[in-house]
């Protein structure tokens, strides 16, 4: 017996006493640190909420573009949906509102701040938030550059250009239309569109062809204008202009070397002002079709604008004359 109890009490190799508890020296530390606020049920994928709210977007998703958004699709161009790669391209389209059906996020991806907030802005939104295989984003970036996210955005609806007509017949006040002739960066469309909706005007038009269209680089940068005002596609522009003519409208080029400046400009009429590129200015034919070139006078040496600032300036010179 003695034996026994002098046992008990013998100290262990490594130095602990039996039944003691050796500690982490402090490794485990991180596991007891707290995790932040709990975030909303809809952007918990095991919680009813989100499943529930996941069921409505994917049902909305397939009304609006004809699929069920369970994998990321591989269809590009203007008849299919735009699939946005990245965490910061993701995470600023929806901050602006960019109407999108589905975050995509690859399985086992690292979380940081710039996901959690698209989950939690997609989530509020309804937006359905689906985990899919790695493999499944790799197949659709260059060099896998997707960041382990992506956004699918449905194609955008273009109204037709007897559309703006009525939108303007039905307002009450002069016509002011911006029509884009060789413009090819989204970004100056996005940032026209967000300056006509900011001056008062009703649409912008856009060629079918050879023309940039409104993907979610054009949406961002208009800071959610495309929501609010119409973009319409022309099959052919100049036919287009030469039938708002008829129907009343001044059509007003812009180019560095117009024959009309800004300062002697009348735009208290129904007016469509015509931007071309910095590069190539007005095609041929479109230049043609119009009423007047109209110039920017410039006090310094700059030999011409940007396109989406030259029609800010054009436009802000409109608003202040229907002002009076």
């Amino acid at each position: 017996m003695a034996g026994n109890s002098q046992r008990k009490g013998a100290i262990r190799k490594g130095g602990t006493k039996k039944g003691a508890v050796v500690g982490s020296g402090g490794k485990r530390r991180r596991g007891l640190e707290g995790r932040g606020a709990t975030p909303p049920a809809e952007a918990r994928t095991k919680h009813p909420a989100a499943k529930r709210a996941a069921a409505k977007a994917k049902a909305a998703a397939k009304s609006a573009s004809g699929r069920t958004p369970g994998r990321p699709s591989t269809r590009k161009g203007d008849d299919g949906p735009e699939l946005v790669l990245g965490r910061n391209p993701v995470v600023e389209c929806l901050r602006a509102g960019v109407p999108a059906t589905a975050l995509y996020v690859a399985v086992g991806t690292d979380n940081d701040d710039r996901l959690t907030e698209s989950v939690k802005i997609a989530a509020d939104a309804g937006i359905s938030i689906l985990e899919v295989p790695r493999t499944d984003l790799d197949r659709l970036s260059a060099n896998g550059m997707h960041q382990g996210v992506a956004l699918q955005v449905p194609p955008y609806r273009y109204a037709h250009p007897d559309d703006l007509v009525e939108r303007v017949r039905g307002g009450g006040e002069p016509a002011l239309l911006v029509a884009l002739d060789n413009i090819s960066d989204p970004r100056n469309l996005g940032a026209v569109v967000r300056s006509v909706a900011a001056f008062g005007g009703q649409g912008v038009l856009i060629p079918s062809r050879r023309s940039a269209s409104v993907t979610a680089v054009a949406w961002r940068t208009s800071a959610g204008a495309a929501a609010r005002l119409p973009v319409a596609r022309a099959t052919n522009l100049t036919r287009t202009l030469k039938d708002w003519a008829a129907k009343g409208y001044q059509i007003v080029g812009l180019d560095a070397g117009g024959d009309t400046t800004l300062d002697t400009f009348d735009g208290s009429t129904d007016t469509v002002i015509v931007v071309g590129s910095e590069g190539k200015g007005l095609s041929r034919l479109v230049r043609e079709t119009c009423d007047s070139i109209l110039s920017i006078p410039m006090a310094g040496p700059v030999e011409s604008l940007n396109a989406s600032v030259a029609a800010g300036v054009v436009l802000s010179e409109v608003a202040r004359q229907r002002r009076m």
